[in-house]
């Protein structure tokens, strides 16, 4: 080996720390790389992405290929290094070497080539593929005994390494996607997406029409006054019933009635046999379940009855709807009209809001896992109900209610404290 030019020596050093370089930068790539965004590109016929894809169904034996080349590569480049430290500065240079070969090696073949492939892996892993996909058939002898000896110790310690990775995405890991995608996603179809995911979440009883602003026919008034309240509702489909809610008989479409109108004396009779029969759903019901639910039955709207089969509701597939895509309402001027801004930064809202519509409307965060509307709040958390206006405060969100009427809080003003705000309260005098 003393005939071999120093410079030889050193040029094969030199490469040798390349390729192991490589290996360190192919491992990390490897392994750094997205496997859902893999499997896409893998679906566009990407070719770097298949054969990564191909490397990547059995991770042992891309481990064990890359750590044989690796390993082979560093034990050449410190004897190469051991020899050239010999020649320059005799025994004591093999001390030398070590440590410079250990910097050296730290430095231009792990560190760095990690750092890179770790910020860049499909620039890294898809060319690499190219090498590593031949090196494995060559290699596979030495490949499969290593990974044989090692599946062994691996079972011996409990672990079975053909045991295939779980890479499907919980409904919370999903939810973080969408809302750390940032520009990718436009703003309004991520709050879509989040909407939907949030489906099985929110039953029908926290999106209905409450049983008291319910708009429907009785029956047993006269024919002229049905007939006037039917054009006189904003609503396409008006439920019928017998002298209390209760007691539904039908649910009547506008449309249905158009030939009612164009007969000369139009009776009960006539307007019953062009009703439908109503369908009925458990408060309970989560609004994922219920959109199935509608499309299979094919009804447009609900009664949301609770476990004793009284009527509390009334919910339709607009609701549902609403609840992905945001407010159909045709007068998109009024945000909510249960909402009123005030000057002072204080909001005035009818005691019948829903909690959650709040909280959409003004990006807050009051509690909805109790009652379902602001009066609701505001009674458990006073555990009775106030006689005169109070105060009180839940969190951040100051509350002073406005007008109570029939044991019942019609307005509340509203306002959100800062966290500076809060600090300064909690201040010792």
């Amino acid at each position: 080996m003393s005939e071999i030019p120093i410079g030889y020596l050193f040029a094969s050093l030199v490469f040798l720390i390349f390729l192991s370089a490589f290996f360190s930068s192919s491992e990390t790539g490897m392994m750094s790389l997205n496997r859902y965004r893999l499997r896409h590109l893998v679906k566009q016929k990407h070719r770097g992405a298949m054969r990564a894809a191909k490397l990547l169904q059995r991770p042992d034996r891309l481990i064990g290929v890359i750590l044989i080349g690796n390993n082979f590569v560093n034990i050449l480049a410190s004897a190469i290094a051991t020899m050239i430290a010999l020649r320059l500065m005799g025994d004591a240079g093999v001390a030398v070497a070590t440590a410079a070969l250990t910097l050296v090696i730290l430095i231009f073949a792990e560190v760095t080539p990690k750092t890179v492939a770790a910020l860049k892996p499909e620039q890294v892993a898809f060319p690499a593929s190219l090498i590593l996909r031949p090196l494995l058939a060559i290699l596979y002898p030495f490949v499969w005994i290593v990974n044989t000896i090692c599946n062994g110790l691996l079972r011996l310690l409990g672990f079975n390494a053909n045991a295939q990775s779980n890479d499907h995405l919980s409904t919370e890991e999903l939810r973080t996607i969408v809302n750390e995608a940032g520009a990718l996603i436009p703003r309004r179809n991520q709050s879509m997406l989040l909407s939907i995911l949030d489906l099985e979440s929110v039953t029908v009883e926290d999106v209905m029409i409450p049983r008291n602003e319910i708009v429907g026919i009785d029956i047993n008034d006269d024919i002229d006054s049905i007939l006037a309240t039917i054009s006189q509702s904003p609503h396409t489909r008006l439920p019928l019933y017998q002298d209390e809610l209760n007691d539904i008989v039908g649910v009547i479409h506008v449309r249905q009635i158009l030939p009612l109108l164009q007969m000369s004396n139009p009776s009960k009779e006539d307007l019953l046999n062009l009703s439908r029969e109503p369908y009925f759903i458990p408060e309970s019901t989560a609004l994922n379940t219920q959109l199935l639910n509608f499309q299979k039955a094919r009804h447009w709207m609900a009664l949301v009855v609770d476990e004793y089969g009284d009527i509390q509701g009334l919910t339709t597939l607009e609701d549902i709807l609403e609840e992905i895509v945001g407010d159909m309402a045709e007068d998109q001027d009024a945000d909510n009209e249960d909402i009123h801004p005030q000057e002072d930064g204080s909001y005035f809202v009818d005691g019948t809001a829903t909690i959650r519509d709040v909280n959409k409307a003004l990006n807050w965060d009051l509690p909805v896992d109790g009652p379902k509307t602001l009066n609701g709040l505001i009674t458990e958390s006073l555990e009775e109900i106030p006689q005169n206006n109070v105060c009180l405060q839940l969190g951040p969100y100051l509350i002073e209610t406005v007008q109570i009427k029939d044991n019942f809080i019609k307005t509340a003003r509203i306002r959100r404290q800062a966290m500076r705000d809060l600090s300064e309260e909690n201040q010792p005098m």
